[in-house]
């Protein structure tokens, strides 16, 4: 009797593809006091985005006298994640509302709205790694459900490596576990990258090639950005 072969294909710990993105549900304006909003799961992550503004900045001498000032918080429920944590905002909280901030600028006309902010909150109610870009995601569709104009959508997504692969779309296991985390924001329109981050060490090439495959899964949830306001509007609420 032949012995037994063994399994050698390599699987991702969910079973997708290296190049797949997880599944993704993104529904705007469910926050009826908010000026706009969204709500998107992206795996198992579940984030919640709501947009005020433009509105008279508060407090005055703040005010920029040629633009809208972006503010942006990146908040964590405690029931978010197990063991539950602390509702004061952390370190990383604060870093990465600064991260959005950075990601979001670029598209938005702030120049329309001088003396002005506009206020971008996201609430994270249940994490499975890959916040901040889901957060992007989010926070984008709430700003073109708020009716402020914008350059282009700004859709977010993160390559990286494990187990000396490069993979699309890392969930939690893989982020903590992985060798390399490589967060990117992207404006598929006009072919500009407005947020590009690494965590951990990749050789140039890989680097040149989770970029490129980060973008790739970037112009995939641009399409469900685009479909999440058709659905509701019938059509995009975009900037022409």
């Amino acid at each position: 009797m032949s012995p037994r072969k063994k399994k050698t294909k390599w699987e991702r710990i969910d079973g997708r593809e290296w190049n797949e993105l997880r599944p993704i549900r993104i529904e705007s304006g469910v926050l009826p006091n908010a000026d706009g909003s969204a709500y998107i799961e992206m795996g198992r992550n579940k984030i919640i985005a709501g947009v005020f503004g433009p509105k008279e900045m508060h407090p005055k001498h703040l005010a920029k006298p040629h633009m809208a000032v972006l503010r942006c918080r990146y908040h964590m429920a405690p029931f978010s994640v197990d063991p539950r944590r602390s509702p004061a905002p952390s370190r990383r909280d604060n870093e990465i509302s600064m991260v959005m901030r950075y990601a979001l600028e670029p598209a938005i006309f702030l120049e329309r709205y001088p003396r002005s902010s506009i206020d971008v909150y996201t609430e994270v109610l249940q994490a499975d790694g890959g916040t901040r870009c889901a957060c992007i995601n989010a926070a984008t569709v709430a700003l073109v459900d708020a009716g402020i104009p914008m350059r282009d959508l700004v859709a977010a997504c993160a390559a990286g490596k494990i187990d000396g692969r490069l993979i699309l779309d890392l969930g939690d296991y893989e982020d903590k576990k992985g060798q390399a985390d490589v967060p990117l924001a992207y404006m598929p329109k006009l072919d500009k990258v407005t947020l590009l981050q690494m965590d951990g060490t990749l050789s140039t090439e890989e680097m040149e090639e989770c970029v490129g495959l980060a973008i790739e899964g970037c112009k995939q949830i641009y399409e469900m950005q685009r479909e999440a306001l058709k659905k509701k509007y019938g059509i995009e609420k975009e900037e022409p």
